[in-house]
């Protein structure tokens, strides 16, 4: 996956990595992402979280490679009862920062790492959005508690016995009602 990112864009400023002046060599950083993180990228999905960031990044020349740790949870709806499911999240971020354009550009993969465009001129690297585009993506796409952990107010509606439905008032109703009969 290739990207272009430079911009600083709504209030995370805090996960900016200074380009200009970063040392040669390894450069730490971290930082924690909570709620406010997420609703500054107006997600409704998440309603809350409690994320460790920690940042390593490795500069040569021209070629950074930035290593990210995301560790924590988040806190999501469950599909099934609608109460709050804590998630855990341990994703691991593996970029090379190039310079310049997409277009020039020619060698195209580079070992298992995700390879980032930033402009020549640009002078910080806004780790905000891919932080939130990996925590979002580590996500199950199915959010439920474990067996017997969903609120059992809610769950009686799922083991309630369905209604007979050889009632004249359900065959009324029921396109298909004519044909019921039709294999006796």
């Amino acid at each position: 996956m290739r990207a272009q990112i430079c911009l600083r864009v709504g209030m995370n400023d805090k996960f900016i990595i200074p380009l200009n002046g970063l040392a040669a060599g390894e450069s730490r950083f971290s930082w924690t992402a909570g709620k406010e993180f997420f609703e500054s990228f107006e997600n409704s999905e998440i309603l809350d979280a409690e994320l460790d960031i920690s940042v390593r990044v490795e500069k040569s020349g021209r070629y950074l490679g930035v290593d990210c740790e995301v560790e924590g949870k988040v806190v999501v709806e469950c599909d099934r009862c609608l109460d709050e499911l804590e998630m855990p999240v341990d994703s691991s971020i593996c970029l090379s920062v190039k310079y310049g354009s997409e277009e020039n550009d020619e060698m195209h993969q580079e070992d298992e790492r995700e390879i980032v465009f930033i402009p020549e001129d640009c002078a910080e690297l806004d780790l905000s959005q891919v932080i939130y585009d990996y925590v979002c993506l580590s996500l199950p796409m199915q959010r439920v508690h474990e067996e017997g952990g969903c609120n059992p107010a809610v769950m009686k509606y799922y083991d309630a016995p369905e209604e007979d439905m050889s009632g004249d008032v359900e065959d009324a109703s029921n396109p298909f009602a004519a044909l019921k009969d039709m294999f006796k």
